[in-house]
């Protein structure tokens, strides 16, 4: 006889194998035409609103790890939030100005800058920007990234553009728009003023020199002989010296050491008789440094003087205590230098190369004058000391190449007009990590205004006029019709047409008489673009409100767009442009390094993809700590494959169990359920529970580690293991078949829904192999299960968990005879458990202990009586043995009863009757 027939063995479509990289795209594809983002957006529909507003990658090359973990975290997000009683609509965006664009196009004769004009220049840029906007939407679209890519926000479009200047109109009303002189990060390389944000370090080597400046004039205070001296790692600044400024609190020293006399701070004095070598020097005054305030000293080669002044920003953690003042070339010395009504003095142009106001070193590169300048100074017998270190120095992130601080016109946004402003709204946000409010605080609380100007082509124009003094002309009336002109026309036409056409008709200013005006012809930093986006898409999208619930960006835009967003928010309308901030770490290589086309240890995400898929990249994001930063190796990634296998082998094999099962006539109550199946459907609630929670506070990590922990330990180790007898032996409707199955329907609903998130693709093809009436055509389509709050017994809960605890110990046990007594099957096992009385009672309680370790004879036994050859774990003692018996030819166990019907001679009891029952049935 054929006992084959009698088995319900599992029946699903569903494959083992995902197949990802060919099913996704043809997914992706039927998803963009049935127009699932809309349809999504129309079923919640009335729900309350949740933004995540996009911070907008730059429009330039394919994207890489960063921006894939970026922007699946964003996914989570949405899509969680969508099916969680939010409508959560996604508008992606681009940045598109900026020297990049300008780069790309120069680079390899591309295009010939000086054979256009700068209109036909932007428009270039504007062509390969959008050129670009279509290549990475692709990429980001098969990412499974779910959005209106249709409609999507760019920085260069007119309506972006017209807000952009109603943003910096609003703030100039306010007073928080001036043009001034002071010096500011300028990148030589790319000709153009910087932001902070705009800047990274990197190591540079670089001269130290100890310079002496001789007193001309000692007020009365020294006696005349005296040098002072000065320490600077930057000698090509020693031309645009005017002062020497000392701290009004410290003390100094009139020293004479080896036939000079110098003057230096008190605290430093030891540590400069070293380095300078003295072999004999002695302290004859000492001085505070408000004594010295006027005190005159002659330019180290020039005929100028070099007044000593009083400055709070003097310490002494290195150099003399006697600071080097060129105000020109820095901040603090800028700002002590206005005090004292200095000149600014900044002798280097556009490309740093110095000009005439630096006599015998004009025509020379900054750089390359640190030599020349030196040798001079080593001439005129003012060099004390000459050294080498490498520090970390500041570059333009861009170009790579140092920067220096370099005094220009420049227009800037006030910072001090709204610091406690700033700092108020910073207080009023949340932040994830929480770290990120004491970090951007303290950017804020320090940072100096804001510098908006660039000497660039390819921008939004600062929409500034100018009267025939050259006074600036700002006011409403020009900021709206330029805004109008703008939204109608684009920012183009700043540089096409006549100044008088951008004007409003018949304007005039008193700052024209005659009627003739100029234009500004610097551009906006691009920051300023990104940062007005609040303005420009929060509150020009009907769809979107401003504030944002969320700003989500990597832990770089503390100093880029959290901040400049918010410095034009708060501006503009006195509150942040956000509710909460996330800030995620960066991607490395899975040795922690970062990287480079040079190590080749980068990780392509196309390359990713169409090896793997995009649900397993998707994964991935899910597994990591993301607020800091991650990992990525082709290791990493195949580890987090087998979590994927783990999770879609527990689709399949429900699916599969699943094939006969109808819920609206099957489904078994929990009142109807065994202790097993209640506590299951208990374990599934608790689940459904904690992901929510976990999901509502953006930690999506233990989504994952909940999920995938279900679907290995308590289905895949257990349940369905234990599940496996039941279902392929017992009729088709036999109650304790029902009972498991109405478990796993339950349990396969909930996962495809609270997994959907994370990997869409699959939980879609799981959903469209269901074997039943669906209630929508996508899980996309659907919200969380809700929390059932289950009534189960707490005793029974107890007894249960209690139950898991000792199981543990009898598959270790297991475990370790299959390695070394030769027991290839649990079901060819035979267990002695030695327990105490409490969970011996607890265990002979139970119905069935053999299914439920999955071997052939479960014996209990008290714990004192375990002999020596037991093993000993956590909670029991157990002895494994073979068990004795034949077995059965239907279900595998190994049963000493066998052949108990002569009808049936190969089979056990149980199956006995379930084949009769069967043959009845028919």
């Amino acid at each position: 006889m054929n006992y084959k027939e009698t088995l319900l063995m599992p029946k699903t479509d569903f494959p083992m194998r995902g197949n990802l990289p060919n099913k996704e795209p043809d997914m992706q594809q039927a998803w963009n035409e049935k127009g699932m983002y809309e349809k999504v957006q129309q079923r919640t529909e009335g729900r309350p609103l949740f933004v995540l507003h996009d911070g907008p990658p730059y429009a330039n090359g394919d994207i890489h790890m960063g921006h894939a973990l970026n922007k699946v975290l964003k996914d989570f997000i949405v899509r969680s939030r969508s099916m969680m009683g939010y409508h959560a609509p996604y508008v992606p965006g681009w940045d598109t100005h900026g020297l990049p664009i300008e780069t790309a196009l120069t680079k390899k004769g591309k295009v010939d800058r000086k054979k256009l004009s700068i209109a036909e220049f932007r428009r270039k840029c504007e062509e390969y920007a959008l050129g670009q906007i279509d290549s990475q939407r692709e990429q980001f679209k098969r990412l499974g990234v779910r959005g209106d890519w249709d409609h999507p926000y760019v920085t260069l479009t007119h309506d972006y553009e017209a807000q952009q200047i109603r943003v910096f109109g609003e703030m100039a009303k306010k007073g928080y728009i001036y043009k001034g002189k002071k010096p500011v990060y300028w990148s030589p390389s790319s000709e153009s003023a910087l932001a902070e944000a705009e800047i990274e370090y990197h190591d540079k080597r670089s001269p130290s020199i100890y310079v002496t400046f001789d007193v001309t004039e000692n007020k009365g205070v020294l006696v005349g002989d005296e040098r002072f001296v000065i320490w600077t790692t930057t000698p090509w600044t020693i031309p645009a010296n005017l002062a020497i400024a000392v701290h009004p609190e410290l003390s100094y020293v009139r020293v004479e050491a080896d036939g000079g006399v110098y003057v230096v701070a008190e605290a430093l004095l030891e540590e400069l008789a070293e380095k300078f070598e003295w072999q004999n020097y002695e302290v004859k005054q000492t001085y505070k440094g408000r004594e010295l305030e006027g005190v005159k000293t002659a330019h180290p080669f020039y005929d100028r003087e070099s007044l000593v002044i009083l400055g709070e920003h003097v310490t002494t953690d290195a150099g003399t205590g006697c600071v080097h003042t060129a105000p020109g070339h820095g901040e603090d010395d800028y700002i002590v230098g206005q005090q004292y009504g200095l000149d600014v003095l900044c002798p280097v142009d556009d490309k740093g190369v110095f000009t005439s106001e630096a006599p015998m070193f004009e025509g020379q590169f900054y750089d390359t004058a640190n030599k020349p300048i030196t040798e001079k100074l080593q001439e005129a017998g003012k060099l004390l000391k000459l050294e080498f270190f490498t520090h970390s120095y500041p570059h333009d992130w861009r170009t790579k190449k140092p920067v220096i601080f370099r005094a220009t016109a420049q227009w800037f946004a006030s910072i001090d007009g709204i610091r406690e402003n700033l700092l108020n709204e910073i207080n009023e946000v949340e932040w994830l990590p929480k770290w990120g409010e004491t970090r951007l605080h303290n950017m804020v609380r320090d940072r100096g205004d804001w510098c908006i100007s660039r000497q660039r082509a390819w921008g939004v124009p600062i929409p500034i006029f100018y009267g025939e003094n050259q006074e600036p002309i700002i006011t409403e009336e020009t900021i709206e019709h330029v805004a109008s002109l703008f939204r109608q026309h684009g920012s183009n036409i700043w540089f096409e047409w006549e100044t008088k056409d951008l004007l409003p008709e018949g304007f005039t200013s008193e700052h024209s008489p005659g009627g003739t005006f100029t234009k500004e012809t610097d551009i906006m930093d691009v920051w300023f673009d990104s940062g007005s986006s609040h303005q420009a898409v929060l509150e020009e999208r009907e769809e979107l409100q401003r504030p944002a619930d969320v700003y989500l960006e990597g832990s770089d835009q503390y100093r880029g767009w959290f901040n400049s967003s918010l410095s034009t928010s708060v501006a503009v309308t006195g509150k942040a442009p956000f509710k909460s901030v996330i800030s995620h770490g960066f991607t490395l290589d899975g040795e922690g390094k970062k990287m480079s086309k040079s190590l080749g240890n980068v990780i392509i995400p196309d390359k990713v993809m169409k090896q793997l898929g995009a649900d397993i990249l998707r994964l991935w994001v899910a597994s990591v700590d993301y607020q800091a930063d991650v990992r990525v190796s082709d290791d990493i990634l195949k580890q987090v494959a087998e979590g994927y296998r783990k999770i879609r082998n527990t689709f399949r094999f429900l699916l599969g169990n699943l094939s006969d099962f109808n819920p609206k006539t099957d489904l078994v109550p929990l009142s109807g359920r065994s202790e097993l199946q209640q506590y299951m459907t208990w374990k599934l609630d608790t689940l459904v529970q904690d992901v929510k929670a976990a999901y509502e506070n953006y930690q999506f990590a233990h989504v994952y580690s909940l999920v995938h922990n279900f679907c290995a330990i308590e289905l895949s180790s257990f349940f369905m293991d234990i599940s496996k007898d039941t279902l392929y032996t017992k009729g088709e409707n036999h109650p304790s078949r029902r009972g498991i199955q109405s478990v796993m329907y339950e349990t396969l609903m909930a996962l495809v829904k609270v997994m959907n998130p994370v990997i869409p693709h699959t939980t879609e093809e799981v959903w469209n192999s269901l074997p039943f009436e669906k209630e929508a055509e996508a899980v996309q389509l659907t919200d969380m299960p809700d929390v059932q709050k289950v009534e189960v017994p707490e005793d029974l809960i107890g007894k249960w968990d209690r139950f898991m605890d000792l199981r543990d110990d009898v598959m270790k046990a297991l475990e370790e005879a299959r390695n070394e007594k030769g027991i290839k099957k649990n079901l060819h096992a035979a267990v002695t458990i030695y327990a105490s009385d409490q969970d011996k009672a607890l265990l002979e309680s139970m119905e069935e202990l053999e299914k439920l370790f999955i071997v052939s004879q479960v014996h209990l036994e008290e714990e004192k009586d375990a002999p020596k050859e037991a093993s000993s774990y956590d909670e029991v003692k157990v002895l494994v043995d073979r068990a004795e018996g034949e077995t059965c030819e239907r279900c595998w166990v190994v049963s000493k009863d066998l052949g108990t019907d002569p009808d049936h001679p190969t089979l056990c009891p149980e199956c006995t009757e379930t084949v009769q029952y069967h043959y009845q049935s028919k």
